[in-house]
């Protein structure tokens, strides 16, 4: 864990600032596999449109997003699940650093969770690992693309059924674990940050 000593409360201002809360091991996978200020805000801010929202980030790593929207949406509750148990430590560390008392961190499998707990989704494309054989975060899990379909019908069926009004953000997804029943509402102009409904 890093000497939390000297922690100023500007840490939330950039991603530089955030991504000095963790080793130096952990920030040279920032850019690559943990989200970015400005995209953690705009999903937060459509997931947590309510008092109340309990929000789940699928493959939560080091638990960026679940601690930026928390920060800036304390009366929501965002929860993270991390198969990888060094990352899931990374996670409740920062959080103890912070002070946020509104993310929470599961270590364990995403397909252990109960979606039908949940108003609303956040996922990065935790799966993508399975198609390329570069920029891995570690050799602790198996790849394959036999995964990565297996978990994209997982979550498909999981998604399906949700309640109305489950909200969902993908980020550079390539929608495999989308279902039809969730309608596009909006997106960044990029198309890579997308906001679903479920009908």
């Amino acid at each position: 864990m890093q000497n939390f000593m000297f922690l100023k409360p500007n840490c939330f201002i950039n991603d530089a600032a955030f991504d000095w809360l963790y080793p130096e091991k952990v920030q040279q996978h920032s850019k690559r596999h943990w989200t970015p200020l400005g995209i953690a805000k705009t999903a937060a801010r459509f997931l947590a449109y309510a008092p109340g929202k309990k929000i789940l980030d699928i493959g939560s790593g080091v638990g960026k997003f679940c601690l930026v929207g928390a920060r800036h949406y304390p009366e929501a509750y965002f929860y993270g699940v991390e198969q990888r148990n060094d990352l899931h430590q990374y996670a409740q560390d920062v959080k103890a650093a912070t002070n946020i008392h509104n993310a929470f961190f599961i270590q364990g499998n995403f397909t252990q969770i109960n979606f039908s707990e949940y108003d609303g989704f956040y996922f990065y494309n935790a799966f993508f690992e399975n198609l390329t054989d570069q920029d891995h975060i570690d050799h602790t899990v198996e790849y394959s693309a036999s995964i990565y379909h297996y978990y994209c019908r997982y979550m498909f069926k999981q998604l399906e059924n949700c309640a109305s009004g489950t909200r969902l953000v993908t980020f550079h997804s390539l929608e495999d674990e989308v279902p039809p029943c969730f309608q596009l509402v909006d997106a960044s102009n990029d198309l890579m940050l997308k906001m679903w409904i479920r009908r």
